[in-house]
């Protein structure tokens, strides 16, 4: 009897220490992990100039004491409406949207109704929700939702006078052939994305502008036999070095200073491709340094990278994008839909509101 009441009370002692240690140190019961109140959704991890708003974004919303999540759809529209489908259901009060699919207008419409049905906010940045601003603002305004982003034609506009001021300064210079005219390469990243089909087109039409206001001939695409779409793609839509350098290469099989045809300017729409331009020039001789033909080359951004190869005297100008004035602006805007004012409230005045449903990030011209 003594052996049994023994071994019930070593039992009763051991399920007393186990109740009493399931609980955390206070002595209550362990919390459940809280539901982020704000979740970020990005095209890719991939994109340089978006690391540099990632870093500033997570920045602003930790000194805010914003309890966030980043999901990287990896260049996936369906792996990012999953993330979002997730978040919702986790409980998410504010969605932080870079888009995947540029410029549709039915993704975004998807994802509104999504958490509007859920009794969550959105705000979205960087990459257009919509060909068209009037329905953009409709829609965005309808759900209390906004954008952070920029006027996409001031890059294009920006990067054609800035291109077309140095070619007329240097016009002998860059004309390798002598045949009086600069012949020219694209990049144009996005086949569908806004901000690239702007900066193609003012980059070329705004250069032209000045060169023959003052008399000179209109840049040439390289390839003559093109007449419409003069540019090259990514084909994978993410704007990269990798694409840029293989086009570069391909390129100069046929297009060289050999044969009297040299490509004699490089305009991208980014500083990757126009990085990835630079490494194939570097290549064949051309960009690496002092007492080397350079080859000039412009982009869009104003990485740290891209910086430092304008600073070497390796790559010519490019086009501020304030990747901390997006993400500050951003941060912004998600705390005012968690605290439930209207999106575009209390903007610092260095940035330019439009109406109630956008905030643009200006532009501004980077060269040595």
């Amino acid at each position: 009897m003594k052996k049994l009441l023994s071994v019930l009370l070593a039992l009763l002692m051991v399920l007393c220490l186990a109740a009493c240690t399931s609980g955390n140190q206070g002595g209550g019961e362990q919390p459940a992990a809280a539901a982020e109140e704000v979740a970020v959704f990005w095209y890719t991890n991939a994109d340089v100039y978006l690391s540099s708003v990632r870093a500033a974004l997570n920045k602003a919303l930790e000194s805010a004491g914003v309890n966030y999540k980043d999901y990287d759809a990896n260049g996936s529209q369906a792996e990012q409406t999953n993330q979002i489908d997730t978040a919702i259901a986790a409980g998410t009060k504010v969605l932080v949207v870079n888009q995947v699919d540029s410029g549709s207008e039915d993704v975004a419409k998807t994802i509104l109704e999504k958490a509007d049905a859920a009794g969550c906010k959105v705000v979205f940045f960087n990459r257009a929700i919509s060909q068209d601003d009037a329905s953009a603002e409709a829609l965005l305004n309808q759900y209390g939702s906004a954008f952070v982003g920029t006027d996409f034609t001031q890059a294009g506009h920006m990067e054609g006078k800035m291109v077309g001021d140095f070619v007329l300064a240097n016009y002998d210079a860059l004309d390798l052939n002598g045949d009086g005219e600069i012949s020219y390469v694209m990049f144009k990243g996005d086949e569908g994305n806004a901000e690239a089909i702007a900066r193609t087109k003012y980059g070329q039409e705004d250069a032209d502008a000045v060169l023959t206001a003052a008399g000179k001939p209109a840049l040439k695409y390289y390839d003559e036999t093109k007449t419409e779409n003069k540019y090259l793609l990514d084909a994978n839509g993410t704007w990269s070095a990798a694409a840029a350098n293989e086009h570069m290469e391909t390129v100069f099989a046929q297009y060289n200073e050999a044969n009297n045809n040299m490509i004699e300017l490089v305009i991208a729409n980014n500083d990757e491709m126009a990085l990835g331009a630079i490494q194939s020039l570097q290549n064949h001789g051309y960009n690496n340094g002092e007492g080397t033909t350079v080859i000039p080359v412009f982009g869009v951004d104003a990485t740290d990278s891209a910086r430092a190869a304008i600073d070497a005297g390796t790559m010519t100008g490019t086009v501020k994008q304030d990747a901390e004035g997006m993400a500050n602006v951003t941060a912004l805007i998600a705390q005012n839909l968690l605290a439930d004012k209207a999106p575009v409230t209390d903007i610092p005045a260095a940035y330019e509101p439009v109406g109630t449903w956008r905030v643009n990030i200006p532009y501004s011209p980077y060269t040595k």
